[in-house]
């Protein structure tokens, strides 16, 4: 039992505690198990049901990322944690991957807490499961049950950089390179200035002439335009 996953939530339950990650670790299945269990569609079916009927049951977006035993990073989208306490205030915390947002696709037990409940599978395997979350279904049995679910991106999305693909990079440093080269006029865009029809230089402004846009002079032949 040496395999561990690490969920990352807000608790905003917690009065005091609704901005900072608190970290839950749980047991990997593969520990005790050969496989993850599947769980039965009839069970979310049921636990949806009493989300929206049972007062003491609620649903809170609060993951913000979930890493796997070997610390590798998931998407945290289609996970969600199972929290609950039953009258004789025993402790049920269950990790659950669904496969895909569908009605068809399957969901796997992948960790579970406190260590009482992973001795307990390993020795009654399916059976203790079945068991298990048969209680944790049944409204009168239990104190509580929250059902946290992802908020936004995972954390570890937030904080990859960027990625840049090499050809953009490139017309990146060209547009720099560029903007950076003066032309023959001292500036890289080109002028936009009137020039006399005669000889095709730019136009100046007179001095002392301010009505209107102003008078311009070509200053080699002296051309007017007013």
């Amino acid at each position: 039992m040496k395999d561990f996953f690490s969920l990352y939530t807000l608790t905003p339950w917690d009065g005091l505690n609704t901005d900072n990650l608190t970290r839950v670790k749980l047991l990997s299945l593969k520990s005790i198990l050969t496989s993850y269990p599947v769980i039965r569609p009839e069970f979310l079916d049921d636990l949806i049901s009493n989300l929206y009927n049972e007062k003491h049951f609620s649903y809170i977006q609060s993951i913000k990322r979930i890493q796997g035993p070997g610390n590798e990073d998931y998407d945290i989208s289609h996970w969600n944690f199972i929290w609950a306490m039953d009258k004789d205030r025993r402790m049920f915390q269950f990790l659950i991957q669904k496969e895909k947002e569908t009605e068809s696709s399957q969901s796997v037990m992948a960790a579970l807490a406190p260590p009482e409940l992973a001795k307990l599978i390993q020795d009654h395997k399916k059976e203790a499961i079945h068991r298990i979350l048969s209680l944790i279904n049944s409204p009168k049995q239990i104190n509580f049950l929250i059902v946290l679910a992802p908020k936004g991106k995972s954390i570890a999305q937030e904080q990859q950089p960027i990625p840049i693909k090499k050809e953009l990079l490139k017309n990146l440093q060209l547009q720099n390179y560029l903007s950076n080269i003066p032309n023959i006029q001292g500036q890289w865009f080109p002028s936009f200035a009137p020039k006399c029809p005669i000889c095709n230089v730019e136009l100046v402004g007179m001095e002392n002439y301010q009505i209107g846009f102003g008078k311009m002079i070509c200053p080699r032949c002296g051309y007017k335009k007013l």
